[in-house]
């Protein structure tokens, strides 16, 4: 009988090796040298992610217990002792892979002694436990209220295709002798011009100077041009996860063999995908730039991450209190000075429904 280990493996060795080659060794990383206040706020914030989802499925659960498992230790770069922590965690990177944020177990498989945390418990000494997982969490974050993002988008979308349409039928009306006459492979093609092929519609705009008609026609051809560039533009909240993390949740996985997922938190909703369905999506070249998109992201690091649109997800929670949040003071060892945002309470209200879809269990 094929193992969720065996699926995972048969789909990575479809994948190309210029994304990601699973047969090499990771590139073990560089120790940071000091972290910033941006650093450090954005780790609360995931941190506040990872929490809002534990408390929202322990306080709901009849089912299940979710159990912190993801490494958690506050030191950051510039800290005493962060450099052991570092290479401790690298090591462990190579012996077993990253550790999920969450792992969700049967309350019969639930040890209490154990607790509800065992993020600083040695790989070895719960590695049977672990094994009994129904299904394991990485957890990531984004400053975003989804809900209002895609509600300006749309607008914005909205009004490039009217304002391209438009453009259209002055451009018909009134210059078609012109166009016919210069370019006339660009009529049928703005004959089609409607609220779906206004998506992948494509031309290269002239630039005409010989006559005044000419110069309208051309500055009409590329006003149309420039809603293009914004309607097919990238324009949804994506669940991220990052290249440089694949081979180490893989790697997880053999230790293992436990279900793996992603859920994206917001500060409105919650998103979730399995990682198997993330691989079979990257697996497909003829997906990118569709169906997901690989970005340098400038927000972390620059490291190339998997962008895939939160709404081809599954919605977790429809709903999301914000936390509050204070400013915090955090004076390193050589005397420098950081201050960063942490985040506490906020509530999220999962859908029962998605949410055993997503996982295949009962809540």
């Amino acid at each position: 009988m094929k193992t969720y280990k065996d699926s995972i493996n048969e789909i990575c060795s479809n994948i190309h090796t210029g994304l990601v080659d699973f047969s090499e060794p990771r590139e073990r990383a560089s120790i940071p040298t000091q972290a910033s206040s941006e650093f450090i706020t954005n780790k609360q914030q995931g941190d506040w992610a990872e929490d809002v989802l534990f408390r929202a499925i322990n306080e709901n659960s009849e089912n299940l217990v979710a159990v912190r498992y993801g490494k958690s230790d506050d030191l950051v770069a510039g800290d005493v002792g962060f450099e052991k922590f570092f290479n401790n965690y690298q090591e462990e990177l190579d012996t077993i892979g990253k550790r999920p944020d969450l792992l969700l177990f049967n309350k019969a498989d639930f040890d209490p002694g154990l607790g509800l945390d065992i993020s600083m418990k040695d790989s070895n000494e719960i590695c049977s436990y672990v094994s009994k997982a129904i299904a394991a969490i990485e957890v990531r974050s984004s400053a975003f209220l989804i809900n209002k993002y895609t509600e300006e988008t749309n607008r914005v979308l909205q009004e490039n295709i009217d304002k391209a349409i438009s453009l259209r039928n002055k451009i018909l009306s009134e210059y078609l002798d012109v166009l016919e006459q210069k370019r006339p492979e660009l009529v049928p093609l703005l004959r089609q011009l409607d609220d779906v092929s206004v998506r992948s519609l494509n031309f290269k705009t002239p630039t005409w100077r010989s006559s005044s008609r000419l110069q309208e026609l051309s500055s009409l051809l590329s006003e149309i041009k420039k809603c293009l560039k914004v309607i097919q533009k990238r324009n949804s909240l994506s669940i991220t996860p990052k290249v440089e993390d694949l081979k180490v949740v893989h790697k997880w996985i053999q230790t293992y063999d436990v279900p793996h997922y992603y859920v994206q938190v917001f500060f409105d909703r919650i998103y979730g995908m399995s990682f198997q369905h993330i691989l079979e999506l990257i697996a497909n070249p003829a997906l990118e730039d569709e169906k997901y998109f690989i970005e340098q992201d400038s927000k972390n690091q620059n490291k190339t991450t998997i962008k895939i649109p939160s709404q081809d997800g599954i919605c977790l929670a429809g709903a999301v209190t914000e936390p509050n949040h204070h400013s915090v003071r955090k004076e390193l060892n050589k005397g420098r000075l950081l201050f960063y945002v942490k985040f506490d309470g906020g509530e999220a209200f999962l859908d029962k429904e998605n949410f055993e879809k997503l996982f295949d269990c009962s809540l």
